[in-house]
């Protein structure tokens, strides 16, 4: 078995295949220090908990991350909090850095002897459909190579190999754009608050997430192509300040900028997540905008997915699980990017053209007060937000 990438899909699956005794190899382009410190999101959903339990892979999120239940909205309307944890299902997130969950997954991985190619660039999938399929690749130095397996797992996002080697007409590609970007931010300073802020604002959306107790990602609305470094850190937090509101609620707590980027949000399914002896996970299948945080949840549910169908496949030869993978992921998808679609109408004003924007923006401002109002609509929303 061939796994491309090194991002939680990828290496959840490695782990789980390697505990069943299936050989398997990594190969990732990346370096190791430049895998295991690659910020990404940081919002675990219960469900995503439970597999990582289940499997032995969550050591690490019971030491040091922290359970997280509460979001609040600022809007000129005013403030209010939502404690979803009591909500709905009853669950909540725990808060851990993606990045330091890679470093467990990379870490048990490779102490139970697991092989992963640090360096190594794939460059084609080759014969997904035939015989043979294989994994062409190009090492640090530039030195072609090829590794051979009976299955590929595409877990190396959207811009990878797996996508890149699906002939035309093998998927059918739904694509949206949602006219709306984000500058990403990575500050060394403590939480402002004790929820995840979203803040609605005529000057665009503004949000707060906690990371760590001492580390706090922001994001502010932006122009489509704004470069990431054309915002001073003074003029960051003062738009800041300005979107959430902190004359009226309270001063944010300011710090150095260690971290920017610019995200468009964009959704992007394939279907069907296999082609021939290639299978599709995490990024590669689906890119979802980070509205809702779904998406490193949805990666670790289909790396467990597909480890079972390949186990029942390569263990004792029943190919059931593989064959129905896309049937079993894609409702799941399909959930998690409504709700991340509605996530965008609720935060953002309208994108479109101006003499729609007034309708919409009533559209937006009656769902935020039925959020704020109705029971029923709080525990959907609650159920819908930690649900995966």
């Amino acid at each position: 078995m061939v796994i491309l990438g090194a991002g939680p899909a990828g290496l959840v699956l490695a782990n789980l295949l390697h505990i069943r005794g299936i050989d398997c190899v990594v190969l990732e382009r990346a370096d190791s220090d430049h895998v295991r410190t690659r910020a990404r999101a940081g919002f675990l959903a219960a469900n995503t908990v439970r597999i990582l339990d289940r499997h032995g892979l969550s050591d690490g999120l019971h030491r040091d991350g922290r359970t997280h239940g509460t979001c609040e909205f600022r809007t000129g309307d005013g403030r209010f909090r939502l404690d979803y944890s009591g909500l709905g299902d009853g669950e909540q997130h725990t808060v851990y850095p993606q990045q330091n969950l890679v470093t467990d997954l990379l870490t048990c991985f490779l102490a139970a002897g697991g092989r992963i190619r640090f360096g190594t660039e794939a460059v084609a999938v080759l014969d997904a459909d035939g015989a043979t399929p294989s994994v062409s690749v190009r090492a640090a130095d530039g030195r072609p190579g090829r590794w051979r397996a009976r299955y590929v797992a595409g877990c190396d996002g959207r811009h990878g190999a797996a996508r890149r080697s699906l002939p035309a007409g093998a998927v059918r590609r739904y694509h949206r754009d949602h006219q709306v970007t984000w500058l990403g931010l990575l500050a060394e300073a403590p939480p402002s608050l004790d929820a995840v802020g979203y803040a609605v604002h005529e000057r665009g959306f503004a949000g707060h997430m906690a990371r760590t107790p001492e580390v706090t990602r922001y994001y502010l609305q932006c122009e489509r192509d704004t470069p990431a470094d054309s915002w001073s850190e003074e003029r960051i937090w003062d738009e800041l300040d300005v979107r959430m509101r902190a004359e009226e609620y309270g001063p944010l707590r300011r710090g150095r900028i260690v971290q920017r980027g610019v995200v468009d949000l964009e959704s992007d399914v394939l279907e069907p997540l296999r082609f021939g002896a290639l299978f599709l996970a995490g990024d590669a299948a689906s890119l979802i905008s980070p509205s809702a945080a779904k998406g490193a949840n949805l990666a670790v549910l289909e790396a467990e997915l597909l480890a079972q169908g390949l186990i029942d496949d390569l263990v004792h030869g029943d190919p059931t699980g593989l064959d129905g993978y896309s049937a079993r992921c894609l409702p799941r998808i399909w959930g998690a990017q409504e709700f991340s679609h509605w996530m965008i109408g609720l935060l953002h004003g309208a994108p479109g053209p101006e003499h729609e924007s007034p309708f919409l923006n009533c559209l937006q401002r009656s769902r935020m007060t039925a959020l704020r109002t109705s029971r029923s609509q709080q525990d959907w929303f609650a159920e819908r937000y930690v649900g995966v």
